[in-house]
């Protein structure tokens, strides 16, 4: 009975535990629908998220593409421009090149000619070699023959005098050394017609290469310098035309077709110019670097000496390397160098160059090696000026203000033509807008003037008695000299002026011993940068 009641009781209960069931699934239920609306809104939030992330990127990839194509498009308007560039120096080199040849054949032919025509006065004179080669000349095709008549043609159309020295030839064929180097002292005036004849003049020596060894006897002499420490006029132009001598020989090496090289530099000829090498170079120790400038005419010669009787392999290339600044003025500073073989020591070169404050200097060797990229011109020449316009210390002695302030002056005048004429040179106008320089240049040199028109101006008058006693006569003033107590301010700071365009070559392949390539006419040059001045001449 108990057993039934309790059942009873259990299923009466059935129906409130259904309902509570009921009421608790239902409270899950509205449970349930508030987690996944949660759900939804935080996969709704995700998704959204993702979707800016991804128009940002997408954004971002588009602005970073056309940065690209713009690198791109500027990248290849500065190749195209580079490749014009290149081909023009191309075609200007091929240019150069047409013109040195023209100028080497109308040279030689015109010197065969002047023979010819010498030898029916003096027959003696023209030897077996020569007349071979005026049967070659008779033998040319009339218009190779045509061209060079009217080479000459325009030769005398410029009223420039051909002159012909038979005596430069005697004087090669004796063997003469000590004639030689006194008979182009003497004719200093034609020195452009005498380097044109000199290579030819040569060829008619027994041993030409022992003739120029010769002439480099006294380049160092035994008497010792004037009490002043300065090296005589007679030393320099005896130096010159050691150099000049050397420079004509290696012009004629080049032309292979009148003289065979193994012929002229035997291995005998290469031990004794070894040997005079071996003899310099201790001396070139004594030198100052910062001293000579870039314009060292012993080191030059030294390395001319090794280019010439192809020597240079016997020596260190990196203690040649360090004679590079002395020489780094000259026009034929890089051309040396490839033929050295020291084209890979270039950029060490540079920044000892850039070190010393020669920022032209290492721009020009810059451009030479084609080593602008990492020597970049633009830099180098703004802090050139800027350290030309910097105060030097003041010297023992105290200078005035106005002394110093004229020295900065004077420095950043002889900076600023040499940084035009750079600019100039190597197409750099486009980098470097000249106008600025120009003006500031404009500016000091009205600025010295007004200011050597007002010291005219100031000078005190003589009042010295007349000589018939009737009052004072003005004191005459000497208005051609410009006195000034000042030092001269090129000795660090050079004027970087020259009369021909100091161009470089750019890199060539060369090969042989003793090709040295030079032009045959440097117009008024004698082994540096400069034209020949009589004072530097014997």
């Amino acid at each position: 009975m108990e057993n039934t009641e309790s059942v009873a009781t259990l299923i009466d209960s059935t129906t409130s535990k259904i309902q509570q069931l009921q009421k608790a699934f239902a409270e899950l239920e509205s449970h349930r629908a508030v987690t996944l609306n949660l759900k939804w809104k935080e996969l709704e939030e995700h998704f959204h998220g993702l979707e800016r992330s991804l128009k940002r990127r997408f954004h971002e990839l588009e602005d970073q593409e056309k940065e690209y194509e713009t690198k791109t498009r500027k990248a290849q308007e500065v190749l195209e421009k580079r490749e014009a560039a290149v081909l023009a120096k191309e075609q200007a080199s091929l240019g150069r090149l047409q013109e040195k040849r023209d100028a080497a054949v109308f040279a030689i032919t015109n010197a065969l000619q002047k023979h010819r025509k010498v030898s029916i006065v003096e027959p003696a004179v023209v030897t077996s070699d020569l007349q071979g080669e005026l049967s070659t000349i008779e033998d040319q095709p009339p218009e190779t023959l045509a061209a060079e008549s009217n080479l000459g043609e325009t030769n005398n159309n410029g009223n420039v005098e051909a002159m012909s020295y038979p005596e430069l030839f005697k004087l090669c064929e004796a063997m003469d050394s000590e004639g030689l180097h006194k008979f182009i002292s003497d004719n200093r005036k034609n020195l452009a017609v005498l380097r044109e004849e000199i290579p030819l003049a040569l060829k008619a020596a027994e041993n030409p290469a022992q003739l120029v060894l010769n002439s480099l006897e006294d380049f160092y002499p035994i008497e010792l310098p004037s009490i002043d420490g300065k090296k005589d006029s007679a030393l320099l132009g005896l130096r010159r035309t050691c150099i000049m001598l050397m420079e004509c020989l290696s012009i004629l090496l080049v032309y292979t077709d009148l003289v065979s090289i193994s012929d002229v530099i035997s291995e005998d000829i290469k031990e004794q110019a070894k040997a005079i090498a071996e003899e310099w170079k201790p001396k070139l120790d004594a030198l100052d670097v910062d001293a000579s400038n870039g314009n060292s005419l012993e080191a030059h010669a030294f390395l001319q000496l090794l280019a010439t009787f192809g020597i240079a392999s016997d020596f260190d290339e990196e203690e040649l390397s360090r004679l590079i600044p002395m020489v780094s003025r000259r026009r034929q500073a890089a051309e040396l160098c490839r033929f050295l073989g020291l084209s890979e020591k270039m950029p060490g070169v540079i920044e000892v160059l850039i070190n010393s404050g020669r920022q032209i200097d290492a721009v020009n060797l810059a451009f030479a090696f084609e080593l602008t990229e990492q020597f970049s011109p633009v830099p180098l020449l703004k802090s050139y000026l800027k350290e030309a316009k910097k105060t030097s210390p003041v010297k023992s002695g105290n200078a005035s203000p106005t002394a110093v302030q004229h020295e900065v002056n004077e420095r950043e005048l002889a900076a600023l033509k040499a940084v035009i004429k750079c600019i100039e040179e190597h197409k750099l106008e486009e980098q470097y807008p000249i106008d600025p320089v120009q003006k500031r240049l404009s500016q000091l040199e009205k600025a010295k003037a007004d200011k050597k028109r007002a010291t005219e101006v100031a000078k005190p008058q003589c009042k010295r008695p007349r000589a018939n006693g009737a009052g004072c006569a003005p004191r005459v003033t000497n208005v051609a000299v410009d006195k000034t107590f000042y030092p001269r301010i090129t000795d660090r700071y050079p004027q970087y002026v020259y009369d021909r365009p100091y161009v470089y070559t750019g890199p060539t392949d060369l090969m042989g011993s003793a090709t040295y390539n030079f032009s045959p006419n440097h117009g008024n040059y004698f082994g540096n940068g400069y034209q020949y001045q009589a004072p530097y001449l014997h």
